[in-house]
């Protein structure tokens, strides 16, 4: 898969036993917590309860995206009614990848 625009690849980084190890662990634990999934523009928005454990599993979630697939954007909003929006974007084909590699 590759940005439509620029051709450069959108791929993970990790070899295909750390996505799995990632799959199982990471990224299960924020499905499992998602109140509501939105599309974006360029990707995602998904709703979670504001507790400290998800706004912990979010960082972590986070700062292990961010090393292995670098043309993610992230955004975290908390709202005053206790709830967190994270949103991943990025370049054309972004959202394709999401569906695909996240499961998300």
């Amino acid at each position: 898969m590759s940005d439509r625009k620029t051709g450069k690849p959108l791929t993970c980084k990790l070899t295909t036993a750390e996505i799995r190890k990632r799959k199982e662990e990471v990224i299960d634990l924020m499905k499992r917590h998602v109140i509501e999934k939105k599309e974006l523009e360029n990707g995602y928005g998904y709703k979670f309860s504001g507790t400290d454990e998800i706004l912990d599993s979010i960082t972590s979630f986070i700062k292990s995206e961010r090393q292995c697939c670098d043309f993610f954007d992230f955004k975290i909003s908390v709202t005053s009614d206790s709830l967190v929006w994270l949103e991943i974007s990025g370049p054309i084909g972004v959202k394709e990848f999401i569906e695909a590699e996240l499961e998300m």
